[in-house]
């Protein structure tokens, strides 16, 4: 089995996911959108399972973009009946793998229902310790941007940030989530080569993989497979493979 292969050792600490293909699967299929993103949700079941049970210790998932919004308003709404249903649903599963729910994205723009069970699962899964799972709702990687320099730019008004002493770290801290790691690893499934306007800033040295897999289609299988695919890189961060080497065994 391909699961035996892995390297508990070399397992990427954060993994982030752009679902992506459930339209697509449903029309090849003869069925209607919401069909599809329907399919997805058993798919998005399995991978946190998967991740779980793989030691993946961050996963962060691509569930809504800020750009979703300008679709047919019945997708959108069925969409968030879907992500009212998962956070209901799945709460106890949640809860008993030691699961911590968080979110980033202008979150505010969600439906009152929406939002406030999505702030209940955070807070009632705020002591769990075994994974992180990283919900991007009305998320875009500009806007965050945009959003930790209007932060930045207040800060600095008030004479709490200082503009001749601004470096990459402390603008990361008004990140939505700054105290998350970077993704090591980011997959994105339906076969395209994009990032979509997800985490731009984050995954500037992310190991990337795509599949021809459609999201409704993505198992634990697939998931092992791309970490196996992962786990054969050599991630430098701008070093040569020699210095890497010599870091590796230092």
């Amino acid at each position: 089995m391909s699961e035996s292969r892995l390297r508990p050792d070399r397992i990427p600490r954060h993994v982030a996911i752009i679902m992506d293909g459930n339209g697509r699967w449903a029309e090849r299929r003869g069925l209607s959108r919401i069909e599809g993103h329907r399919a997805g949700l058993e798919a998005l079941r399995a991978s946190v399972r998967a991740a779980h049970e793989l030691g993946i210790s961050i996963l962060t998932l691509y569930a809504f973009s800020l750009e979703n919004w300008n679709r047919p308003r019945a997708e959108v709404r069925e969409l968030m009946r879907m992500l009212e249903f998962y956070l209901q649903s799945e709460l106890g599963e949640v809860m008993r793998n030691g699961i911590r729910v968080r979110s980033i994205g202008r979150t505010e723009r969600l439906p009152l229902l929406a939002r406030r069970l999505l702030e209940a699962a955070i807070a009632k899964t705020r002591n769990n310790s075994e994974m992180d799972l990283v919900f991007a709702l009305s998320y875009g990687g500009r806007a965050e941007i945009v959003d930790a320099a209007r932060k930045l730019l207040r800060d600095a008004e008030l004479g709490a940030v200082n503009p001749e002493h601004l470096d990459e770290k402390t603008f990361s801290n008004y990140l939505y989530a700054p105290e998350l790691p970077d993704p090591d690893f980011l997959i994105r499934t339906g076969g395209e080569y994009r990032v979509s306007n997800f985490l731009l800033w984050q995954i500037a040295y992310a190991e990337l993989y795509t599949t021809e897999v459609m999201w409704p289609d993505f198992r634990k299988q697939h998931l092992v497979e791309a970490l196996l695919a992962y786990q054969q890189r050599e991630r430098r961060f701008g070093l040569t493979s020699a210095q890497v080497g010599v870091k590796e065994e230092a």
